[in-house]
């Protein structure tokens, strides 16, 4: 949709199946209110669905200016089916920066309410915008109101994990115990939204539920409850990845390799590597600057009986950009390096050049698998 503040807001495919969802339940709550508009109302509709997630686009902003200002990057903004989040690459360093940051989003949504409130005594009521605007006022003070509830992934969640974080200065045991309010939250919210519309709580008269309603609110509460529940995991996923992210070292997870030259058969390539205790090749010049790394998949490739008339330049990988990995890289910067240069196995070297070993994908996915199983300190 565009890129304010240089972070691009994209929209999923599913807003557009909510904005015909809302498009058609609030069309038919305006034919109520102005029977006269008929066909015209499912248009004041649409109007509607699209001003309500700008407000939500306005809701992830808010938390977009705080991330920036406090000099974390933003990947982007996404419209999706239940509102919108802000794709935050970094945790903040302060449980108070945390608080600030999830706070700002319902404190907007709660400031569009109070400004769509003043805006409704500007108008008659009973008329479009008088209806458009109430619309408007109910449902951010609805997403306000739902995204300080105290859960994870709710920004109240995120308020909490903050003020559990404070209290114990450890970030890890604020993110489990918002999680778990979070899953007890997604029970709630199955078991008790139709409970509270069977039996009028919320305003709406029980004479009028159908066996049709009590499905659709049904089907809304374990919507609303699978969302809560699965973004609560997801969290918990995530603060786990965060914490033993510095564990995955470069210079750790590195296998020792031995320089052979272009021509050098394979078996012979492979017996200085047995007498070395090495487990990779790389491939040099002339002049002993690497060039290539002997594929681990080729080599098993190769029948035994083949190995003494094949060269290892045969299955050698050039050295493109990016393949060059610092010895000393670990944690995010590690990943975001193989990340943007996609590889099987990477040449470790060095800060002044020299030939540390070759990094295999694979041992960095077995590393980071067998650290994320570990229970969290």
């Amino acid at each position: 949709m565009g890129r304010p503040f240089g972070v691009p807001v994209y929209v999923a495919p599913s807003w557009f199946l909510v904005a015909a969802l809302i498009t058609w339940v609030f069309g038919d709550q305006i034919e109520r209110v102005l029977p006269d508009l008929g066909a015209a109302r499912y248009l004041v509709s649409l109007f509607f669905a699209i001003a309500f997630y700008a407000s939500v686009l306005v809701h992830e902003l808010a938390h977009t200016l705080a991330a920036l200002r406090f000099k974390l990057p933003v990947r982007r903004i996404q419209l999706q089916f239940f509102g919108g989040v802000s794709e935050i690459d970094k945790e903040t360093e302060t449980p108070g920066r945390e608080f600030v940051l999830a706070f700002v989003g319902p404190l907007l949504s709660l400031v569009l309410a109070g400004v769509f409130y003043l805006a409704m005594y500007a108008v008659e009521p009973g008329t479009v915008p008088g209806v458009l605007l109430g619309g408007l006022m109910i449902s951010n003070l609805i997403v306000a109101i739902f995204n300080l509830l105290p859960g994870l992934p709710l920004d109240g969640g995120r308020m909490l994990r903050a003020v559990v974080w404070k209290l114990t200065g450890n970030a890890m045991t604020g993110t489990v115990a918002a999680a778990w309010v979070g899953r007890a939250l997604a029970v709630t919210v199955l078991i008790g939204l139709p409970l509270l519309t069977r039996t009028g709580l919320l305003g709406n008269s029980t004479e009028d539920i159908s066996g049709f309603t009590t499905v659709t609110d049904a089907l809304l509460a374990a919507i609303l409850a699978a969302i809560i529940w699965t973004g609560a995991g997801n969290s918990l996923r995530m603060a786990r990845l965060r914490e033993h992210l510095p564990e995955l070292r470069a210079r750790t997870l590195t296998r020792r390799a031995i320089p052979v030259e272009t021509a050098t058969p394979l078996s012979e390539a492979l017996r200085r590597a047995n007498e070395a205790g090495a487990r990779a090749l790389v491939v040099v010049d002339g002049q002993g600057a690497p060039t290539g790394i002997v594929r681990e998949t080729a080599i098993a490739s190769v029948p035994q009986h083949r190995r003494p008339w094949v060269a290892v330049s045969a299955l050698s990988q050039d050295l493109a950009d990016g393949m060059r990995v610092p010895a000393d890289l670990a944690g995010q910067p590690l990943l975001d390096h193989l990340r943007a240069s996609p590889a099987t196995e990477y040449l470790v070297i060095e800060e002044g050049g020299e030939i540390y070993g070759v990094l295999s994908t694979a041992d960095v996915e077995r590393a980071f698998v067998k650290a994320m199983a570990r229970p969290s300190s």
